[in-house]
């Protein structure tokens, strides 16, 4: 089954292509020769991943899903959450010199300094556009946010995020055992027994 994921990103593309297994031809927005910015200017993310995946069906009338993901800070009154991608170049850019990436975390790091109440999740929707039809599906993952980056795999915040029940934090991780208990997997497998199902 030909199926498009709404991304540039190749981290992205590589965890779900994983995750969908053999049966699928995952094609990400690269091979469609599709390098635009995507619209995603809602302030959930259910909003977010239905207005991707929608821009892409309707250019391409290809089966696509999209998603969008944030991550929620208890301390930070679940903030950078919709806006974790650009978290810091809201407001004054606090790392304007960095890629975005970094500067997200130590934006994150900062605003948590002393802070003793870490807790935090990672919540993954993912909307499904198939045959004008749209179906969604969300995965969430609880954890809490670490002092300092550790690891050098993943993308994102994962340097900084260890989830319950693990001594590692996501960047620490290969990339088959994030893909067991991570709030994209979670979603995904929803997506995939759907797919499956059919």
């Amino acid at each position: 089954m030909e199926i498009v994921f709404a991304t540039q990103n190749p981290h992205k593309l590589e965890e779900i292509s994983a995750l969908l297994g053999e049966g699928f031809h995952l094609m990400g927005l690269n091979e469609l020769d599709i390098h635009e910015d995507i619209p995603e200017d809602h302030l959930t993310l259910q909003e977010n991943a239905s207005q991707k995946a929608w821009y892409i069906y309707d250019r391409t009338g290809l089966s696509c899903f999209a998603d969008d993901t944030g991550l929620e800070v208890d301390a930070l009154h679940g903030a950078p959450g919709v806006f974790s991608a650009r978290y810091s170049r809201m407001g004054h850019p606090t790392f304007p010199h960095m890629e975005a990436a970094e500067g997200n975390i130590r934006k994150l790091l900062m605003e948590l300094k002393g802070k003793k109440e870490r807790s935090a999740r990672f919540r993954t929707v993912i909307a499904l556009v198939l045959e004008g039809k749209e179906y969604q599906f969300e995965g969430v993952i609880e954890g809490w946010i670490t002092e300092s980056a550790s690891g050098a795999m993943g993308f994102g915040y994962d340097p900084v995020f260890r989830p319950q029940g693990h001594a590692l934090t996501f960047a620490e991780m290969d990339l088959e055992l994030k893909n067991k208990i991570s709030h994209r997997a979670k979603a995904v497998q929803q997506l995939v027994q759907m797919l499956r199902g059919m």
